[in-house]
C-alpha cells in the first residue's frame, strides 16, 4: 500500500487477456522454427511457477540453446496490458506470494515455459569454440519448443553430488548426458570471467512465514549452488550475444567505484586489521582483499563491504560496460516475464533482425527517458521487498522485547547498527552502549528494548560479547 502496488489487474487488461489463445498448436506458427525434439529443460527454485528461461546443449557439436519465453510476441506496443507491465516495470517477489509484472496466465501458464507442453520461444543458438571458450556466430530467433523436464536446483544439485544416483524421472538420463558436459563446460567460462570479473559472496535471505499469522517462523542464508552457477553463466552469455546485437538501446551497465568509496573501503578494512596488496590495478587489489579475508575466515563480510563499495547497476542507451561481471557489453534478455527491460530489448532485437527501421526508431526514440523509468521502478521494486522483510522482522521483535539475541555488528558510527544472526538472521536493529573497543562485525549480544512498527525500527541495548559465551 505504502508503494501503491496492485496485485490484481484492470478489466482492461483482462479483456485483452481473455482474447489470447492459451493453447500453442505448432500448426498456427510455420514461420518458427521447431526446435520441438532438443531435450530442453527449465532448472529453477521449487516455489517458482514463471518459467523464463531452458536450456539444452547439443554435446556433439558444441552447441548451447538458451530458450527464453517469447513475451513480445503475446504483449505488443501500445495495449492495456503493456501499459501496465510498463507501469510495474518488475514481478516482486515476497516470501509468501508475488506481485506479478504480466497477468498469470501469461506469467504463469501460457509464457512460462512449462515441461511437456509447446511453447513460443525466443532462442539463442551459441556454438562455442571450446579451444578459446568464446561463442562463435551466435544466432537468434524465434522458435517454439517442447520442455521435456522442470528441475528444480536441489535435483540438479543432487545428480552433481551424486552423479551414479537412481535417476529421478524417467527422462532425466538423455538430459543428464549433456548436462554434464555443459556444466563442465561452464565451469571453465566462469574461470576465464573470473580473470576480468568478480565473485562477491553475498546470499540471500529466506524469511518463511506462518501460513495463518503471516510471522517469521525462521530464516536461512541461500548459497549458490552449482545448479545455480550453470544457470546463472548460460543466461550470462546469452544476455552478452543480446547486448552485441545493437549500438543503441537498453543496456544494464555498472561503472567502476569511486575513489571516494574506495579510500573509505580500505579505512574499514584497516580497522578490520586486514592486510592486503594496494595495486594501480583494482581487480589486483581486491583479488588481494578477498585472498586475505578468505585467510582471515571473513570472506562474508569483507564481501559485504565491497559490494557497499559498488556503485549501482543500471539500465542506459549507451553501452558503458559491466565492471562487477568484466563485460565490455552486457544487457537483460533472459527474463522478460518479470523485467520489462528484458522486453524492450526482445522488441529491439526483433525489429533490427527484420530489418523494420521505423520499428527500431520508435523504441529508440523514448530510450534515455525509458532507461531512467526502468531504472528507477527496479529499484522501487526491490525497496518494497525489503521494506516488507523490514516489517516482518519488527513484528518479530516485537514478540521478543525483553529478550536476548546474537547481532553481527554492520556500523560503528554515531548510530550503531547490528544485523541478528540468532534465533532469526538478517533483522537490522539500532544498538545503544555499545563499547569503545568493539571492532566491526565483531559478534555480540544485545536486548531488544523497543519496536516502531509504524517506521519498522528496531532498537536494542548492548549486554555483552558473544564470545564470552563460548
Amino acid at each position: 500500500a505504502k508503494f501503491h502496488k496492485e496485485e490484481f489487474f484492470s478489466e482492461a487488461v483482462k479483456a485483452e487477456v481473455a482474447k489470447i489463445n492459451l493453447e500453442v498448436k505448432a500448426s498456427d506458427f510455420p514461420q518458427r522454427k521447431d526446435l520441438r525434439e532438443l531435450a530442453f529443460c527449465t532448472i529453477d527454485p521449487v516455489t517458482a511457477k514463471d518459467y523464463d528461461d531452458a536450456i539444452y546443449f547439443d554435446k556433439d557439436n558444441d552447441v548451447l540453446y538458451v530458450a527464453i519465453a517469447d513475451v513480445s510476441h503475446y504483449v505488443t506496443a501500445q495495449t492495456a496490458l503493456d501499459a501496465e507491465a510498463y507501469k510495474r516495470g518488475f514481478s516482486i517477489y515476497f516470501p509468501h506470494k508475488s506481485v506479478p509484472m504480466l497477468p498469470r496466465e501469461l506469467s504463469e501458464t501460457l509464457c512460462s515455459l512449462q515441461p511437456h507442453v509447446d511453447r513460443l520461444a525466443y532462442v539463442f543458438e551459441m556454438p562455442i569454440n571450446k579451444e578459446k571458450l568464446e561463442v562463435e556466430g551466435a544466432k537468434v530467433y524465434e522458435a517454439i519448443i517442447h520442455s521435456q523436464r522442470r528441475f528444480t536446483y536441489e535435483e540438479i544439485d543432487c545428480y552433481i553430488e551424486n552423479p551414479n544416483i537412481k535417476p529421478l524421472a524417467e527422462d532425466d538420463p538423455k538430459i543428464l548426458e549433456w548436462l554434464f558436459v555443459l556444466r563442465d563446460l561452464m565451469d571453465q567460462f566462469r574461470d576465464k570471467r573470473m580473470k576480468n570479473g568478480y565473485l562477491f559472496r553475498s546470499p540471500d535471505i529466506e524469511i518463511t512465514l506462518d501460513p495463518q499469522t503471516e510471522m517469521i517462523t525462521s530464516t536461512h542464508l541461500a548459497d549458490e549452488t552449482p545448479s545455480h552457477a550453470l544457470i546463472e553463466d548460460c543466461m550470462l552469455l546469452a544476455n552478452i550475444q543480446a547486448a552485441l546485437c545493437f549500438e543503441t538501446g537498453l543496456f544494464r551497465v555498472h561503472e567502476a567505484p569511486s575513489l571516494a568509496k574506495l579510500d573509505n573501503l580500505y579505512l574499514q578494512l584497516n580497522l578490520m586489521g586486514l592486510r592486503f596488496k594496494l595495486s594501480a590495478v583494482l581487480k589486483e587489489t581486491i583479488t588481494s582483499i578477498q585472498k586475505e579475508a578468505d585467510a582471515m575466515d571473513r570472506r562474508l563480510e569483507v564481501d559485504k563491504l565491497l559490494i557497499q563499495t559498488q556503485m549501482q547497476a543500471h539500465y542506459a542507451p549507451q553501452n558503458l560496460g559491466h565492471f562487477g561481471l568484466g563485460f565490455t557489453a552486457y544487457t537483460h534478455f533472459t527474463s522478460p516475464i518479470r523485467r520489462y527491460s528484458d522486453l524492450i530489448v526482445h522488441r529491439l532485437i526483433k525489429a533490427i533482425k527484420a530489418g523494420h527501421q521505423d520499428e527500431v526508431a520508435k523504441i529508440l526514440q523514448p530510450i534515455q527517458a525509458t532507461a531512467i523509468d526502468v531504472s528507477a521502478k527496479e529499484r522501487e521494486s526491490d525497496d518494497v521487498a525489503s521494506e516488507f522483510a523490514r516489517r516482518k522482522y519488527a513484528r518479530w521483535a516485537l514478540a521478543h522485547v525483553g529478550q536476548e539475541v546474537v547481532v553481527s555488528v554492520e556500523t560503528l558510527l554515531d548510530n550503531a547498527k547490528g544485523l541478528t544472526l540468532q534465533p532469526i538472521f538478517g533483522a537490522s536493529l539500532s544498538i545503544d552502549g555499545l563499547p569503545d573497543t568493539t571492532a566491526l562485525f565483531d559478534h555480540i549480544v544485545v536486548t531488544i528494548d523497543d519496536v516502531n512498527l509504524r517506521n519498522a525500527k528496531i532498537a536494542a541495548t548492548f549486554v555483552r560479547r558473544y564470545e564470552e559465551e563460548s
